[in-house]
C-alpha cells in the first residue's frame, strides 16, 4: 500500500479541538481521518447524518422578520414565558 498526502485548510480552533479529542481517544489526527475515510469508502456515503438547523430555514427567517417588524411597529411586546421542560419541548417542536 502506497501512502498519499492530503493537504487542506481548517479553522485553527477546530483543529485544536480535534487534536484534543483525538488525544483523549488515543488517536492522532491522521488515524482519525483514516478511520473516517475508510468508513466513507466502505459505506459509500458520509458516515453520519448532516442536518440543517431549522432555525435558519427560509420559513423561520421570514417568520422572525415579521415578528421583528411587529415589535418595531408596537403591535407586539416582548414578554418572558416560563415553561416547564415538557411544555418547552413541545413548543420547540412547533406543537404548542
Amino acid at each position: 500500500m502506497s501512502l498519499a498526502t492530503i493537504n487542506f485548510r481548517i479553522d485553527s480552533e477546530l483543529k485544536k479541538q480535534m487534536e484534543d479529542i483525538c488525544k483523549r481517544l488515543g488517536l492522532n489526527m491522521t488515524s482519525a481521518l483514516t478511520v473516517y475515510v475508510t468508513k466513507l469508502v466502505n459505506e459509500q456515503r458520509i458516515p453520519f447524518e448532516i442536518l440543517a438547523d431549522p432555525f435558519y430555514s427560509q420559513e423561520n427567517i421570514k417568520r422572525l422578520g415579521k415578528s421583528i417588524k411587529e415589535l418595531e411597529e408596537g403591535k407586539e411586546k416582548i414578554h418572558k414565558l416560563d415553561f416547564d421542560d415538557k411544555i418547552m419541548v413541545w413548543w420547540c417542536l412547533g406543537r404548542f
